[in-house]
């Protein structure tokens, strides 16, 4: 039987530093659902605030969907900023209190304030202030108490000591949502791995990430949304395997203002969306959260930039490529 899977990731994914709500409609058709023919099983879920599909190749025992579903809702109990009883919301309402926390958490909250480090501050897990502030599906409007706000906005105030984390800012507050995600498919590519998988796809929301290759061999094709189109309009495509795809973009959640597009990736150093030369970044790599953050942080540094950028963290990170769509709709790639 010859294979072909293309997968149109349409929607933005990891491309924020806030808590998003995502759905890649091409991708799966509903929540809750399970598939199962002679080719492969899958299991599609709503966790996180986005929709969840798994698909495996190579193996038909539905107690490993099952399980590596209970990975994610046990994670999205602890790293979502939204459920009240979260890990993260704990320390967020603790008002600078210490909290005590899984090493999940803390494997996690190190790995945001490494590539808050990295970016020099354009990624900022601590970004929450400012972020909820914003509405780019209801009101649209420009918010007010930005500059009161970014006064919390400062990654070095998350104090970690063991497994105890304290926001020495009392009025700080935590939003992975810019690299939980791929922290998540990650954990997930590791789990189904232990259990002999060697062909899947774990989609979260639009962060593809490949085990292996199709069965026949060949490398997966996918599809990159061309921003401002129509849903399932591909500018690019590129073939991939056993990797990562990631895609930050300012195209999928904004509104316009006097001509002015506003979208959800927000500048830590402003509290308004980041005004570059680039309308989105695709980052395959090795690492779902790596390409998570650093889609995010190309993305807010602009063209030149990145290409600076990677150039001098690619091979540390894992990268294998990027893909840039800049604002006259051209493609560059790295390398």
């Amino acid at each position: 039987m010859k294979y072909f899977y293309f997968i149109l990731v349409i929607l933005l994914v990891g491309c924020s530093n806030e808590d998003r709500s995502i759905t890649n409609h091409d991708v799966v058709q509903d929540t809750n659902s399970v598939v199962k023919d002679n080719s492969y099983i899958s299991e599609t879920d709503f966790i996180y605030d986005t929709v969840v599909t798994i698909q495996i190749y190579d193996n038909k025992d539905m107690d490993i969907l099952n399980e590596a579903f209970e990975l994610c809702h046990k994670y999205e109990n602890k790293f979502s900023r939204t459920i009240p009883n979260s890990e993260i919301s704990r320390i967020n309402s603790a008002k600078g209190e210490p909290i005590v926390v899984s090493d999940d958490t803390i494997e996690l909250l190190k790995l945001g304030i490494y590539y808050s480090k990295l970016s020099d501050g354009v990624f900022d897990i601590t970004i929450a202030p400012v972020s909820i502030l914003w509405n780019f599906t209801e009101n649209k409007d420009i918010p007010l108490n930005i500059e009161t706000a970014l006064n919390n906005v400062d990654f070095n105030s998350i104090l970690i000591k063991g497994n105890t984390v304290t926001l020495t800012n009392h009025d700080a507050m935590i939003d992975l949502g810019g690299i939980a995600k791929g922290f998540i498919a990650d954990k997930i590519k590791e789990f189904l791995k232990s259990k002999g998988v060697t062909n899947a796809i774990i989609n979260l929301g639009g962060n593809i990430l490949l085990i292996g290759n199709k069965p026949d061999g060949s490398d997966f094709n996918i599809g990159i949304q061309k921003p401002f189109s129509p849903v399932g309009t591909v500018i690019t495509t590129c073939s991939i395997n056993d990797s990562s795809l990631v895609t930050s973009g300012v195209y999928e959640r904004y509104f316009e203002v006097d001509g002015k597009i506003y979208h959800h990736i927000i500048d830590p150093s402003t509290g308004y969306p980041v005004e570059t030369d680039l309308y989105g970044v695709t980052i395959v790599s090795k690492s779902s959260a790596a390409g998570d953050a650093l889609s995010t942080i190309c993305l807010a540094k602009g063209l030149d930039e990145s290409l600076k950028f990677l150039e001098r963290v690619a091979n540390e990170q894992g990268v294998i490529q990027a893909i840039f769509i800049t604002d006259n709709m051209d493609i560059v790639y790295f390398p």
